[in-house]
């Protein structure tokens, strides 16, 4: 009510005699209408015939179709219908034109299509130190390769945004190509030769040959009609590609006593001082609090009997497999790693 009242205090009005000048809302690839854009005229009227250019897509106006899913000749100001006669999917928040005539069309797009090229091509490629680090770190990412189709422009991009947003320091998503429309056989072809990479589809699904050629190549098309099962489907696909976390979790520590040479190994003669030692388990040795060695504690005995632990104030021998350098004074401290979920 705010903007109406605002736009009739202001006496804002649109010109319908002018060439017409439309945003487009989206821009799906549609089977058997080829690329269309549904618009909302901005000001002009829009007339089936005419030609109009659209960033970088260019044709002529074949038909207008209403929200009734009815043929209309003309498009008013603040109406909107589908279009449909592009060449190509125009991208949505376009701003469609009409033009006098098709050389004209065709060349202003031609002219946008150089100029996004040339503004790519032109990015500079100086790298500051910060950059180089970066550069370096990005190459230590593990990096999952996403090929993606969607049925329409703006599903495509939420997707991709968001895929793009699934990242931390130790992986990340790469969307190597992206487009509207089915998925065909050279997307099969490219997630094939590409490694670690798969294949998503958003409101479209693998027909004929492409089914075929899939399952040949050995390559899993996955298929969704909601974009969050997408995410997390690939967030688990990630969390599956991080390095597993652990964390030690200790259980005992023995003071040496004593030490004397066996068949074996050396033994030491320990008093368990905290917690309890438990063979079988990760195990340092402690010499003037630095860490002197770290192994595995192979041999536990009570007396002559071997047990599986030993708990506090009771004497033991302890024989670390691959270490003899133990002696009168060290501790020797048993602990285990423990894997958390990684998430990320």
């Amino acid at each position: 009510e705010s903007m109406l009242l605002t736009a009739d205090v202001l006496e804002l009005r649109a010109n319908k005699d002018a060439m017409a000048k439309a945003a487009v809302v989206e821009s799906p690839l549609e089977k058997g209408r080829g690329p269309v854009a549904t618009v909302i005229v901005q000001n002009g009227t829009l007339r089936v015939g005419d030609y109009v250019v659209c960033g970088s897509s260019h044709g002529r106006v074949k038909a207008l179709i209403d929200e009734n899913n009815k043929q209309i000749k003309e498009l008013l100001p603040s109406h909107t219908a589908v279009v449909t006669g592009l060449n190509e999917v125009p991208s949505s928040g376009e701003i469609m034109m009409a033009m006098d005539n098709e050389k004209e069309a065709k060349e202003y797009a031609l002219k946008r299509h150089e100029y996004d090229r040339h503004r790519e091509l032109s990015r500079s490629t100086k790298s500051t130190l910060e950059d180089m680090t970066s550069m370096i770190a990005e190459g230590k990412l593990k990096s999952l390769k996403v090929v993606l189709k969607a049925d329409v422009h703006g599903s495509l991009e939420a997707i991709r945004t968001a895929l793009n947003e699934l990242r931390n320091e130790e992986v990340k998503v790469n969307v190597i190509s992206s487009g509207v429309g089915g998925i065909t056989e050279n997307d099969v072809e490219l997630v094939a030769n590409s490694e670690n990479c798969v294949l998503l589809g958003f409101n479209v699904r693998p027909t004929g040959g492409v089914k075929a050629l899939a399952k040949q190549k050995n390559v899993d098309i996955r298929t969704y009609s909601i974009i969050y099962q997408l995410l997390d489907d690939i967030t688990g696909m990630l969390t599956g590609m991080m390095a597993p976390k652990f964390t030690e979790e200790n259980t005992g520590q023995a003071e040496v006593r004593d030490t004397f040479k066996s068949p074996k190994g050396m033994v030491a003669g320990c008093v368990v001082v905290d917690g309890k030692l438990v063979r079988g388990g990760m195990v340092r040795v402690i010499r003037d609090g630095v860490v002197a060695y770290e192994g595995k504690l192979t041999s536990l005995k009570r007396f002559k009997d071997d047990v599986e632990e030993i708990g506090n104030g009771y004497e033991c021998g302890v024989i670390i497999s691959n270490y003899d350098d133990v002696i009168v004074g060290d501790v020797i401290e048993t602990f285990k790693k423990v894997e958390q979920k990684v998430s990320l």
